[in-house]
């Protein structure tokens, strides 16, 4: 529990390591949209919670995600 006055704030864990998934799939589009702002850009590690390994899976992923159309580049 945090103290009070200390800030708080508590680190985020990285999902694909609490779900002991050990690589990001371009298919999984639900699991991938967690990780996109409503405008359709990437989330940064330090705001999405992921470790450095899984954020640098979840980029690759989401970037051919969208080269085959599985997901958009923006929302207008």
């Amino acid at each position: 529990m945090p103290r009070k006055g200390r800030g708080g704030k508590r680190r985020k864990v990285c999902q694909f390591c609490v779900d002991k998934i050990d690589h990001a799939d371009y298919k999984d589009i639900g699991r991938l949209n967690k990780f996109l702002t409503e405008r359709g850009k990437i989330l940064p590690r330090r705001i999405s919670g992921n470790c450095a390994r899984h954020q640098r899976q979840v980029t690759v992923a989401i970037k051919r995600a969208r080269q085959i159309a599985l997901m958009p580049y923006t929302t207008e």
